[in-house]
């Protein structure tokens, strides 16, 4: 099989799977627990995402213990996204591990990029907010909302805006 047919197969059995996913109510714990377990490339305990959620292939999402995830989340994931414990993720946020080359013609031919994407533990990603390919957020940060995150956040910070910028340290 080659490389394309396998992707679009994957991404298939991710939609497959999201659909199942978004069509359970609230209190199928448990079958909600175990699709996510099929899913995702790792789920820890006591993590809870709302629905609606969307995600590309899910295998290369990787969610940390006790986090939450409010309404609307969108992860493209072509490469790996962590999410770390304690993690707090606002109504309507995407990640975007995928990107497009920026000269037209190399953009026209079909040619793509992706880069992971990490959360640290006990941070907060505030509502509407924007994460972009290759950007690490460390540990204890505060997005706020509305941010679009380009550039990595240092641990023990506030950070804000668009483009997103470190306004405190904790």
């Amino acid at each position: 099989m080659d490389l394309i047919k396998k992707l679009v197969n994957e991404r298939a059995n991710a939609r497959k799977l999201v659909k199942e996913f978004n069509s359970l109510e609230i209190i199928e714990t448990e079958k909600r627990n175990s699709v996510m377990k099929e899913l995702f490339g790792k789920v820890e305990d006591n993590v809870y995402i709302e629905l609606p959620f969307r995600c590309d292939y899910g295998y290369n999402i990787f969610w940390g213990e006790n986090s939450y995830a409010n309404f609307n989340l969108t992860i493209l994931d072509c490469n790996k996204v962590t999410i770390g414990k304690n993690v707090l993720i606002g109504p309507n946020v995407s990640i975007f591990t995928a990107g497009h080359p920026l000269d037209v013609d190399t953009r026209n031919s079909g040619l793509e990029f992706a880069y992971e994407i990490e959360i640290g533990d006990n941070s907060w990603i505030g509502g509407g907010s924007i994460i972009n390919p290759g950007v690490k957020i460390g540990k204890n940060v505060v997005i706020g909302s509305g941010s679009v995150v380009t550039k990595d956040i240092p641990d023990n910070s506030v950070a804000v805006g668009n483009p997103c910028r470190v306004i405190k340290n904790l």
